[in-house]
């Protein structure tokens, strides 16, 4: 089990958020009508800042709001139609709660729009790879930032570990060109994309090994394919399997965790908190 030391991740407009003793909740608001498992569902502005706020109730202290889906085979948006989606979103989330706010996007034009529209966080599932010049606009804004591996779109290293550290040290290059300082950013190792399941489970067993970068780590396992090839579960079914995997990488040393389902996991990764605090505990016992 990893040692959880407390660090503060700065985002943009002048905020942070504390990790380590206590688990972080990423709440997923998909505004698009294809996503893999609610896609439709919250579309419209009203019913997308409705789930929101209620993920908000649940513990959830960031809000991740996507406008195109990221499931295999998705169709591509046309830039306007994602930031159609998600503006007039954040724009009413910004005015109802002080819950941090994520833009889920690869596309720097969007990024900047977010930003301005109220988000802290840009959240890239390409890993600041697909367009460059979205680590700019992190910088410029002093927005935070979570660099994403993924597999998509290029031939993979056989080691999962040794893909990993060749993909997000090429995007940390990125994003340290662009002058975003290290304390703006996390990174996620993209469970599930381009990833069987085989792959994924042998990335969560190896999780620990991703603390070589010094840098807070984000899970995003919420009810992917690979908990539903362990589980037998349809995708709507998987937050119990989800909250199981949360729990356990959270032993591990993630620090945020992207979820559907608030409630579930904020009461499962309680339990792995408590269980780190009572193994601190002990071991301080021990040298005192």
């Amino acid at each position: 089990m990893a040692q959880l030391r407390s660090s503060f991740w700065r985002v943009g407009h002048d905020r942070e958020i504390k990790l380590g003793a206590r688990s972080v909740l990423m709440a997923i608001v998909n505004v698009t009508p294809d996503s893999f498992s609610d896609g439709g569902r919250y579309e419209t502005v009203e019913a997308a800042v409705t789930h929101a706020l209620e993920a908000i109730s649940e513990g959830a202290q960031i809000i991740d709001i996507g406008g195109e889906s990221t499931r295999p085979g998705a169709d591509v948006v046309p830039p306007f139609e994602e930031q159609a989606r998600v503006l007039p979103v954040i724009e009413a989330l910004r005015a109802k709660t002080d819950a941090l706010i994520s833009i889920d996007t690869y596309r720097a034009e969007t990024a900047r729009l977010a930003i301005g529209a109220g988000a802290h966080i840009i959240n890239d599932v390409f890993g600041l790879q697909k367009e460059p010049e979205i680590g700019k606009v992190a910088a410029d804004a002093r927005a935070g930032l979570c660099l994403m591996h993924t597999g998509r779109d290029r031939e993979k290293l056989p080691d999962v570990i040794t893909d990993q550290i060749f993909f997000l040290e090429r995007s940390l290059e990125i994003a340290s060109s662009a002058g975003v300082p290290k304390d703006r950013i996390v990174l996620d190792p993209g469970f599930g994309f381009a990833k069987d399941t085989e792959e994924n489970l042998e990335l969560m067993a190896r999780f620990g090994e991703l603390h070589r970068f010094g840098l807070p780590l984000l899970a995003g396992t919420s009810r992917k394919r690979f908990v539903g090839a362990i589980t037998g579960r349809q995708a709507a079914d998987r937050d119990a399997g989800t909250a199981a995997t949360s729990a356990l990488l959270r032993l591990a040393g993630a620090s945020i965790f992207r979820v559907h389902d608030v409630a579930i996991n904020r009461d499962a990764l309680a339990v792995a908190d408590a269980m780190l605090a009572a193994r601190n505990s002990f071991e301080q016992g021990n040298l005192a």
